[in-house]
């Protein structure tokens, strides 16, 4: 079902630190002054410059190519309280990335992160949560983890949090995502919300769900319609 989030966001984003001569000297390809500068605003402790200068050791810009050093410099940024860093770090850990694989270290900078509020890191604690990935699985703790990630717009999170209700029981969650994931086109939640109905004896809405799904082929809407004879409603 789901997936986690596999890009890093310090790929595309660290760079941009306060130092414009910095990230000029980015954009411009001059990687060896860039370094330098970045170097500097880093050892002076901003988190921004570290995510950067990570980036750059991870990569071998502007110097010579060091994992070591990026997790180096990237765990002083996550260590700052920057929640993209320890995002990056935990998903670093939690794939094996640059660093030897460590999911308890992934789940206590991913914890972190999603405290911070960061959405990415919401959606794949939550994922580990729901699998028991390095964690005792926790659909619950899951659950409330997938909502914080979906309020804020996570389309990982808003795609699979109303099937995550739906195994708890929790009919009313479930169905507001999953009317929002039909609103916004997912075909699967056209038949979960069929179902749904159904388990609640209203068949005059599981009709209209039931309906959508079959005319795009789901086998599963065809039994279903006929199971509850849903053509009479």
């Amino acid at each position: 079902m789901m997936k986690y989030i596999l890009i890093l966001i310090y790929i595309c984003v660290s760079l941009y630190a306060d130092n414009t001569q910095a990230l000029k000297a980015f954009k411009n390809k001059d990687y060896t002054n860039a370094f330098k500068l970045y170097e500097q605003s880093a050892k002076e402790g901003d988190s921004i410059a570290q995510n950067a200068l990570s980036y750059l050791y991870f990569n071998g810009l502007g110097t010579s190519q060091s994992n070591e050093k990026g997790i180096f410099w990237l765990s002083k940024a996550a260590q700052n309280m920057d929640a993209r860093a320890q995002y990056d770090l935990a998903m670093l850990y939690l794939l094996g990335n640059h660093v030897e694989q460590n999911k308890e270290l992934a789940l206590t900078w991913l914890d972190s992160a999603a405290d911070l509020g960061d959405a990415n890191a919401q959606y794949n604690l939550a994922l580990m949560y729901y699998k028991g990935d390095g964690v005792e699985q926790n659909i619950k703790k899951s659950a409330e983890l997938l909502e914080s990630a979906a309020l804020q717009g996570n389309p990982s999170a808003q795609e699979n949090i109303g099937l995550v209700y739906m195994q708890l029981l929790d009919f009313d969650k479930a169905i507001y995502w999953l009317e929002r994931s039909a609103g916004s086109g997912d075909e699967n939640a056209y038949y979960l919300l069929a179902e749904i109905y159904c388990l609640q004896e209203n068949f005059t809405k599981a009709k209209v769900w039931a309906k959508k799904s079959k005319e795009l082929g789901n086998e599963n809407a065809e039994l279903l319609w006929d199971k509850y004879n849903l053509e009479k409603y």
